[in-house]
């Protein structure tokens, strides 16, 4: 069965840290470019970042820049969003997924290109 599974949301303090991880079963990411994306209450849900099979990361989200980065580990067959100085705005469920791509350089922030999505993973900032 192929799974995404993200893991790593949590409570944390305005200002804090948290590092996202999406991992795949049932398949190997090498050949998948990854996308990470949030969907806050009541609003639509929100492409922040992608890498490519090839390591390129493209972000989409103003907000997000200079505070999230994303990173991949194709040996733990992981992806991670690493969220610095995070705000009360940044409280979402956080998906990852999943798109084949066959060429190194090429990820997206629209949802409609992947394949495969994560259940989700409820980031809350709060004091």
């Amino acid at each position: 069965q192929l799974q995404l599974v993200e893991s790593g949301g949590g409570l944390v303090q305005p200002g804090g840290s948290l590092r996202l991880s999406c991992t795949a079963s049932g398949f190997t990411l090498d050949y998948y470019a990854i996308g990470w994306f949030r969907r806050a209450p009541g609003k639509e849900r929100e492409g922040l970042s992608c890498i490519s099979r090839g390591r390129v990361t493209t972000n989409y989200a103003d907000s997000m820049k200079g505070r999230f980065t994303v990173s991949r580990d194709n040996a733990k067959n992981t992806v991670y969003l690493q969220m610095n100085s995070l705000k009360p705005e940044d409280t979402a469920v956080y998906y990852c997924a999943a798109m084949k791509t066959s060429t190194g350089s090429y990820c997206s922030g629209d949802v409609r290109p992947y394949d495969y999505w994560g259940q989700g993973t409820q980031v809350t900032v709060s004091s």
